[in-house]
C-alpha cells in the first residue's frame, strides 16, 4: 500500500478521535447534569419539549422497570406512527411524484427498520417514498431511534455504577436530542449542502449535463436526511445507491466528513463511559479492544480490494462497484467503518466485494461490538466483560467482581441471554430460507455467493445495521416479514435483558479493591476479554462462515468464479 493510500486511512481515523474524546467527556458532564456554559441555550428549548410531554420541573427518577417500559412504549407508538404514514403515503402532502401507499409487509418492514435504528431499506428511496414520507416515516425516527439506544447505554452504565435510579428516559432523550443530535446535524447538512447535496421539497428537477445532454433528476430533503444517517448511524439512503450516490455523497470531502460523523459518538460513548467511572483507563481498555479488531478488519479488507480477483487482474485492484471519486483507500475505510459503527450506509456495492473483502462487514456485524452503533457495541462489549470476569473466577475460584459489583449467577444468565439472542437470530432463518423455495427464489447468485447474500441479510438485520450485499432480491414477503421479526428481537429483547442486568448490579453494594480483586483497566485483562469476544464469536459463526465466504475465496484462487 503506498503512503497516499495509508494517509487517506490515517488522518480520518486519527481527526475522529480528536474529535470524540472531548465530545464523550462533554457528554458525560451533561448527563451528570453539570452545568454547561451552553444551558441557557438548551434548558429553555428542553423544558419546553418536556412539558408537552407532562414533565414540568423536575424529572421523576425511574427504575429499570419503568426505565424499560418507557422505551417500549414510546417506540412501540412512533413504530405505529411511521406504518401509518407510510400505509397512507397516497393521501398525504409532499408527494409531488404522485407515489402510492406502501404495501402492508413492506411497510411493517420499513418501520421496523427505521425504529429500530436498523434502516434496512427493501424499497428504493427516489422512486417509491415522497417528501413527507422521506421526512416523516425516515428522517424522524433516524433522530429518535439513535437517541433512545445512547440513553439506553449511558441508563446502562449508571446501573453499573451502582448509582441511586437509571434516570428519566424522557429527560435522556430529549438532552441527548436537544444538545447533540440537532445541532450536529444541522451544520452536517449545511455543509453537505454546500458540498452539492440538495435540500428541496421538489420532487425532480431538469437539468442540461456539461456535454448538452438533458436529464430529470430526483431531488428532496437529501442533505437532512444525509447528515442523520450518519450521525445517528441509521444509514437509510435517500437514493437506491445510498451514499454511492453522487447527489447524497458528491465529493471526497463529503465521503471523509460522513465516516467522521458516523465514528464519533460511538467512539465518544467510550469516553463518557470513563469520566461517568471515574477511570479513563478502563476507557482506554474498552476502545483498545475494538480499535484493534477494527484495525485487523480494516486491514484485512484493504488487502483484499486492493489484490483484487486473479481471474481479473487489474492493476487497480477490484474496482468493481466502486466510486472512481472516492478510490480504493476511502472505500475500504468506508466500508469498514459502516459495519464496525453498525450504520449500515454504503458507498460502494458490498456485493462485489471480493470474497475476503466481504467476509469483513459481515464478520464485524457478526461479533456486533466493533464499536458498534449507539450504545449497542458498548453495551455488547460490557456483556462479554461480565462473561469474561465470570470465567476468570471460575479458574481462580472466587467470586467474580466487574467494576466493584459482584457478579452472580442473574447477571450472567441475562447475559447470556443478550449474546446468544444475535447467532440465534441470524442462523435459524438462514437456514430456514436457504431450505424453503420462497427463500431461495429471491437469488440472483448461486453456491457460496448466494448463502452469502442470504446470511448477510439476517446478520445485518440482527446486528440493527441495514447494509445489504444488494444481490438479493428482499421486497418479498417472507423477507419482510422475517427481517422485521429479526430486528425488533435483536433490538428490544437486548435492550431489556441489559436493563435488567442493570437494575440488578444497581442493587449491589460496591466491593472494596483488595488484594484479590482482579482490575479489568489492565492491558493483560483487556487481554482477555478480547480473546472471550474472538472465541465466542468463532465458535458460534465459523460453521456458516466456511460455507459462504471462505468456500467462495477457496473457489476463487482454485480459478472459479461464481
Amino acid at each position: 500500500m503506498s503512503a497516499a493510500f495509508l494517509l487517506q486511512i490515517l488522518i480520518p481515523l486519527g481527526l475522529a478521535l480528536a474529535i470524540a474524546i472531548p465530545l464523550g467527556l462533554s457528554m458525560a458532564n451533561a448527563f451528570d447534569h453539570k452545568p454547561s456554559l451552553l444551558d441557557p441555550l438548551f434548558r429553555p428549548v428542553e423544558r419546553l419539549v418536556l412539558s408537552l410531554v407532562g414533565i414540568q420541573g423536575e424529572a421523576p427518577a425511574m427504575d429499570w422497570k419503568r426505565y424499560t417500559v418507557a422505551v417500549l412504549t414510546s417506540n412501540l407508538l412512533m413504530l405505529l406512527l411511521i406504518f401509518a404514514v407510510l400505509l397512507a403515503q397516497g393521501v398525504l402532502p409532499l408527494n409531488p411524484q404522485g407515489f402510492g401507499g406502501l404495501e402492508p409487509m413492506l411497510a411493517f418492514n420499513t418501520a421496523a427498520s427505521f425504529i429500530t435504528n436498523t434502516n434496512w431499506q427493501a424499497y428504493t428511496g427516489e422512486a417509491t417514498l415522497s417528501n413527507f414520507s422521506q421526512m416523516a416515516a425516515i428522517t424522524f425516527p433516524q433522530f429518535t431511534s439513535a437517541a433512545t439506544g445512547f440513553v439506553v447505554a449511558v441508563a446502562f452504565i449508571r446501573g453499573i455504577l451502582g448509582r441511586p435510579h437509571l434516570g428519566n428516559f424522557y429527560e435522556d432523550l430529549v438532552r441527548f436530542l436537544v444538545r447533540i443530535l440537532l445541532p450536529l446535524s444541522v451544520l452536517a447538512a449545511l455543509f453537505f449542502c454546500f458540498q452539492g447535496s440538495p435540500q428541496s421539497l421538489d420532487g425532480a428537477v431538469k437539468v442540461t449535463g456539461p456535454q448538452g445532454t438533458a436529464q430529470t433528476l430526483v431531488v428532496g430533503p437529501v442533505a437532512s436526511l444525509a447528515s442523520i444517517k450518519h450521525l445517528g448511524t441509521n444509514g437509510g439512503g435517500f437514493y437506491g445507491q445510498n451514499s454511492a450516490h453522487p447527489l447524497e455523497n458528491p465529493t471526497p470531502l463529503t465521503n471523509v466528513a460522513q465516516f467522521l460523523l458516523l465514528a464519533i459518538l460511538p467512539t465518544a460513548l467510550i469516553f463518557t463511559f470513563g469520566r461517568m467511572l471515574g477511570n479513563q483507563r478502563q476507557a482506554w481498555v474498552v476502545f483498545g479492544g475494538m480499535a484493534l479488531m477494527f484495525l485487523v478488519f480494516l486491514g484485512t479488507l484493504s488487502w483484499a480490494e486492493t489484490a483484487g480477483n486473479p481471474l481479473l487482474p487489474f492493476a487497480g485492484g477490484n474496482m468493481e462497484g466502486k466510486e472512481v471519486r472516492f478510490g480504493q483507500a476511502q472505500t475500504a475505510l468506508f466500508t469498514a467503518a459502516t459495519c464496525a459503527f453498525t450504520t449500515g450506509t454504503v458507498n460502494c456495492m458490498h456485493d462485489s466485494l471480493t470474497p475476503l473483502g466481504g467476509f469483513v462487514p459481515l464478520g464485524e456485524m457478526m461479533l456486533n461490538n466493533v464499536f458498534g452503533g449507539k450504545g449497542v457495541g458498548f453495551m455488547n462489549y460490557l456483556l462479554y466483560g461480565l462473561l469474561a470476569v465470570f470465567l476468570t473466577g471460575l479458574m481462580v475460584g472466587r467470586t467474580p467482581e466487574f467494576l466493584g459489583k459482584k457478579v452472580e449467577r442473574a447477571e450472567i444468565s441475562l447475559a447470556s441471554i443478550a449474546i446468544l439472542l444475535h447467532p440465534l437470530i441470524i442462523l435459524v432463518p438462514t437456514a430456514w430460507a436457504v431450505m424453503a423455495p420462497y427463500g431461495l427464489s429471491s437469488l440472483t447468485n448461486p453456491g457460496s455467493h448466494g448463502l452469502t447474500e442470504i446470511l448477510y441479510a439476517y446478520t445485518s438485520g440482527a446486528a440493527n445495521n441495514g447494509s445489504a450485499f444488494a444481490g438479493l432480491t428482499a421486497n418479498t414477503p417472507w423477507y419482510n416479514v422475517s427481517i422485521g421479526v429479526v430486528m425488533l428481537l435483536g433490538r428490544y429483547v437486548s435492550i431489556i435483558a441489559l436493563m435488567a442486568i442493570a437494575g440488578s448490579l444497581m442493587r449491589k453494594k460496591r466491593v472494596p479493591v483488595g488484594p484479590g480483586t482482579l482490575r479489568t483497566d489492565t492491558a493483560l485483562f483487556g487481554a482477555l476479554w478480547l480473546a472471550t469476544i474472538l472465541i465466542v464469536g468463532a465458535l458460534t459463526f465459523f460453521p456458516v462462515v466456511a460455507l459462504g465466504p471462505v468456500a467462495e475465496h477457496l473457489a476463487m484462487l482454485a480459478g472459479k468464479a461464481f
